[in-house]
């Protein structure tokens, strides 16, 4: 059952992503989609902010990926991977360059998100949270959560 939120601002987007990383725990993969400017990328700073991690979350569409290690000083629990398929899309075999990001590498001990990675990450885990970001010309986001399998569903609930 999908989860449904409407964000009037961008600030009320990053904390929903706090919100939602108290959630969130090791081994998780979240995927988010939607056009750009969307808020992906804002949603994953409120998710850094509510993981206490390390280093500016900005978008990571020329590194492909970055990882922010916790920060206890922060209360930092996990690590988080921020990754960016937008620049796969075009590749011969983008499943191909998702592997060489050796994501697997790092899914079981880090919060992992992967911007534009419907189709491509999916196999990584078991379970996973499809959020699917849409942004209305008064910039108002609408944010939809899919829980698609595990106890994404349960959790979604505490949510509110």
């Amino acid at each position: 059952m999908s989860h449904v939120v409407k964000l009037p601002t961008v600030e009320d987007t990053r904390d929903f992503g706090r919100r939602l990383a108290e959630l969130l725990r090791a081994g998780d993969l979240v995927l988010l989609t939607g056009p750009l400017g969307a808020g992906k990328t804002a949603l994953t700073q409120g998710i850094g902010a509510g993981l206490g991690v390390l280093g500016d979350i900005t978008s990571p569409t020329f590194v492909i990926a970055r990882v922010h290690r916790p920060d206890p000083g922060r209360g930092g629990r996990v690590a988080l991977v921020h990754a960016d398929a937008y620049r796969l899309g075009d590749a011969t075999d983008p499943r191909a360059e998702i592997d060489d990001l050796d994501l697997d590498a790092s899914v079981d001990d880090s919060v992992t998100v992967v911007e534009w990675g419907e189709g491509l990450v999916e196999q990584l885990v078991d379970a996973h949270l499809r959020v699917r970001i849409d942004r209305r010309d008064d910039d108002t986001r609408i944010v939809e959560l899919d829980p698609i399998g595990g106890d994404w569903a349960r959790r979604l609930a505490h949510l509110g």
